[in-house]
């Protein structure tokens, strides 16, 4: 008798929301809810009686033990994510729609993509779209491939490896936890958990300890992950109101802003997908639009100039910065792309399951197309127009990225802008975009993880929601307070600690997709 058959999906007689509990107007799976809430609660008394200097240094020490030890391991990993992507989008299993054959879309089109993209890496692209490729021009921590710094090489593939980090990579390991959800959810009618995805490996052992412990893991890695992001995007906002405006831009302005945008992020929440990520997704999309409009329009020549440079520089050396064997850019290697993919799988979870939330009635085909292809796309061009201006800054020596370089990450987005037309407008517009996609992060993060803690629930109650949007803002908050950007970056550390066991369990995905895709194509 075959694994598939053994443990048949379709004859499953698990009810999602069985193992819940009904009270003070809550609808959770004990086990997780329960253990997920006490295990953050120890988390933040640790954090508060803890040295956060000292426990940086741990989870430091963690940390790069893992990225030093496993990089072929992360590498390896991501390029199976790709082709495996890649080889569903032209196979026969692409024909499969998620829901069955009759499902149809809950969002039209547009609404669908400026989701996926606000919830996978809006954020990421404020913060990095400056920074990164003017890093890897000027050597600011080594190059890519040991590229001479501040070359026309240099240029190409600094281009190059940023998409590199923000392509195609990214968005498969996003797209095969995001497929893999949506399918057994949707088409099988297992809850809308992480646990659900392993049912045709492990039978009805999912729905004990086995299943727990899986679900538990991806609420920790979401919200600490979640956490970091608002700590980070926090120091930029901060950054940016100093720059502009003149207000200190210390840990009271810092923690200020995740309290206003958790406020802001509790109403969205509220208000369900509908009324909050869809209107305010579809909003930042157009924001972000017009600014990216206007800063190609300002520098036309340089813009469009940078484009071809850019996929040239990424399709030119795709192979290179995907081999991790035999390289002498080590420490370039082990600082950006190895952190960058155990960033990226870490976030998994979240990002994964959200895309899978607003999916419904999509083609595995056109959900992967969608999901890979047309964000590579977009930020192909929004990594070019940004990326390439601040590089044409750096060569001229024009305004502060000319005269001092990359002095400050969170900054470099605003000193860009410094030499363009309206340059305090521009950074406005930017603040705004940095807040309302942490709206967008923290709300459709919210949903993710009551999802998982309602045992897999898609509609749970208001309460529930408010509760950890939340706690969320509060784990960044006192973190923010207690250690400052010592202790965001120990959770940072310790976020990207985790990738380490999911990525065996992103592997094991592939498989257990595989066995269900097979399942649906015998039944049809």
């Amino acid at each position: 008798m075959s694994g598939i058959d053994k443990y048949s999906i379709d004859n499953t007689d698990y009810t999602v929301g069985q193992d819940n509990i009904q009270k003070w107007g809550f609808d959770v799976h004990n086990p997780v809810f329960g253990t997920s809430a006490g295990l953050i609660l120890l988390f933040l008394i640790a954090a508060l009686v803890s040295d956060p200097v000292t426990a940086k240094t741990a989870l430091d020490g963690i940390k790069n033990s893992i990225i030093n030890s496993f990089d072929s391991l992360f590498i390896w990993s991501g390029n199976i994510f790709v082709v495996f992507c890649l080889a569903l989008i032209v196979s026969p299993f692409g024909k499969i729609r998620i829901g069955g054959k009759d499902a149809e879309a809950d969002y039209s089109r547009m609404s669908w993509l400026a989701m996926l993209f606000a919830a996978g890496m809006g954020i990421g692209l404020m913060f990095w779209s400056v920074a990164e490729p003017v890093a890897y021009y000027t050597g600011w921590y080594e190059t890519p491939l040991n590229v001479t710094p501040f070359t026309p090489e240099a240029r190409e593939l600094a281009l190059g490896a940023t998409m590199y980090h923000w392509g195609l990579h990214p968005w498969a390991i996003y797209g095969v936890v995001a497929l893999s959800l949506a399918f057994f959810a949707y088409n099988k009618g297992l809850p809308l958990s992480i646990r659900s995805i392993f049912y045709p490996m492990l039978g009805d052992r999912v729905w004990g300890w086995p299943g727990h412990v899986i679900d538990i893991f991806a609420v920790l890695a979401t919200l600490f992950g979640l956490a970091t992001s608002l700590g980070l995007g926090a120091q930029q906002a901060a950054s940016g109101i100093e720059h502009v405006f003149g207000i200190s831009g210390g840990i009271g302005l810092q923690v200020g802003v995740i309290v206003f945008v958790t406020l802001l992020a509790i109403i969205s929440v509220a208000r369900g997908i509908d009324g909050g990520v869809k209107l305010l997704s579809n909003l930042n999309m157009l924001v972000a639009l017009a600014l990216l409009v206007f800063v190609a329009g300002v520098g036309f020549a340089v813009s469009m100039g940078t484009i071809p440079t850019t996929v040239a520089g990424y399709a030119k050396n795709f192979f290179a910065l995907s081999n991790p064997h035999g390289r002498e850019d080590q420490a370039w290697l082990h600082g950006w792309t190895v952190f960058y993919w155990a960033w990226w799988v870490s976030w998994s979870p979240f990002v994964g399951m959200f895309i899978a939330r607003v999916s419904k009635g999509r083609t595995v085909r056109e959900f992967l197309i969608a999901v890979l292809i047309v964000p590579t796309i977009i930020t192909t061009i929004w990594m070019s127009v940004f990326g390439g201006q601040a590089i044409d800054q750096v060569i001229h020596k024009v305004g502060v990225l000319g005269q001092d370089g990359l002095t400050s990450v969170p900054l470099a987005m605003f000193e860009m802008f410094e030499s363009l037309p309206m340059s305090a407008t521009l950074s406005v517009i930017a603040i705004v975009l940095v807040m309302v996609f942490f709206i967008t992060s923290s709300d459709s993060g919210s949903l993710v993880i009551d999802n998982i803690t309602a045992g897999g629930k898609i509609d749970s109650p208001m309460p529930q929601r408010v509760f950890w949007a939340t706690i969320e803002g509060a784990v960044a908050a006192v973190l923010l307070y207690v250690g400052g950007t010592e202790a965001i970056e120990a959770l940072q550390a310790g976020a990207i600690s985790t990738a380490l066991p999911f990525v065996f369990i992103l592997l094991l995905m592939c498989v257990s997709l595989i066995l269900g895709f097979s399942t649906e194509k015998y039944r049809e």
